[in-house]
């Protein structure tokens, strides 16, 4: 079977997931893509140009796949094509904090992107979900959404999409972290990590305020902080270089993958404070280089890491994640991590990769 995996916004996870699909994939996979970068303009004009490039493929497929960041209904006006096209939802734009700095909120045009989503799962013939979690929280945002408009809402469109939609656990090449395997240092303080993006809804705050409680206290802790940096530096990650300075063992962007995947295994915990997480792929790798997480109680963290087999991993609030994290740093042998990729390892494509292909191939 043919696939044509349409993505306007081609970097980060977007990317990862793109290729790891297309590597892993039984069935021939093409990918045709614009760069990630200016997210807002590839929502309005990216469908656009990848339907003048479309024209241009001497390849046929049997579906194409897209995702959230494309205005498919713009795309299938230019194509018209002959065969199923399915959407896959990395985010959604109804329930996706926005920056309170983004003037587009002030002034009501995020509404824009909302809608593109909507429409989109409107008119897709299938819509997939990267967690159970993040198929719920959209249905809620749409009508939410749609209850806000004066007339016309047309909420009954709420149910079609629910109909023709489904979920399809994010796919992670996680194997590639075995070749750079790292046990931890024997005598050394223990090591929390951060590797998310540098972003307000990951929550960094809270992350930075329970390791400097924990620093007054006299817990002695490494750290290291990776993950996506921006032009434009949080402060709280500015403060953290200096309250946290005596603990701090790397503070920045990784330049290479090996680097990156030696500190994941070297790792010992990894509190999450997020906001938003609609699958968690930092976390995933994390927890598969045998990092222990401690998750917060909501998002998608009880359905992807077991909440009922591991209630050790979950705190309820803000005291209770820095006595957790207090309690695990002092008490807790470092041993516990050995189960830990076993959780992790049914999202590697290998496992993956063969759902995927039996999902669309049903759909054909």
């Amino acid at each position: 079977m043919k696939i044509l995996l349409v993505e306007p916004f081609f970097s980060g996870s977007h990317k990862g997931w793109a290729e790891g699909y297309q590597i892993h994939s039984n069935h021939q996979v093409e990918i045709l893509s614009l760069p990630g970068r200016f997210w807002k303009w590839r929502m309005h004009g990216g469908a656009v140009t990848l339907a003048k490039r479309f024209h241009k493929l001497s390849y046929h497929p049997d579906i194409i796949l897209t995702t959230d960041m494309l205005n498919l209904p713009v795309f299938l006006s230019l194509v018209k094509p002959s065969c199923p096209v399915v959407v896959y939802f990395h985010e959604n734009q109804f329930t996706y904090p926005w920056s309170p700095q983004d003037e587009d909120v002030v002034l009501q045009r995020d509404k824009h992107y909302g809608f593109i989503n909507y429409s989109t799962a409107l008119c897709a013939d299938h819509v997939f979900f990267n967690s159970k979690f993040h198929l719920n929280s959209f249905f809620t945002g749409l009508e939410d959404f749609l209850r806000q408009f004066p007339d016309y809402r047309e909420i009954q469109n709420i149910e079609k999409i629910q109909q023709k939609s489904s979920v399809l656990h994010l796919g992670l090449n996680l194997k590639k972290f075995d070749d750079f395997r790292k046990e931890s240092n024997a005598g050394v303080p223990p090591l929390i990590l951060w590797n998310h993006r540098w972003e307000h809804d990951k929550n960094p705050e809270v992350f930075f305020k329970t390791l400097i409680q924990l620093s007054k206290r006299g817990i002695d802790f490494r750290l290291a902080v990776l993950g996506e940096e921006f032009q434009k530096e949080l402060p709280c990650f500015t403060h953290a270089r200096k309250q946290l300075q005596k603990h701090i063992v790397q503070f920045g962007y990784t330049e290479s993958f090996q680097e990156y995947a030696q500190w994941l295994w070297e790792a010992d915990f990894l509190p999450v404070t997020s906001n938003q997480d609609f699958f968690g792929a930092s976390i995933m790798e994390a927890v598969y280089c045998n990092t222990v997480p401690l998750l917060p109680e909501r998002l998608t963290y009880p359905e992807l890491f077991n909440k009922k087999d591991n209630p050790q991993l979950y705190y309820k609030n803000e005291m209770e994640l820095i006595n957790k994290l207090e309690d695990l740093l002092i008490k807790t042998s470092r041993d516990m991590k050995n189960n830990l990729p076993k959780i992790a390892n049914q999202y590697d494509w290998d496992y993956q990769a063969k759902f995927y292909d039996k999902t669309l191939s049903e759909l054909v």
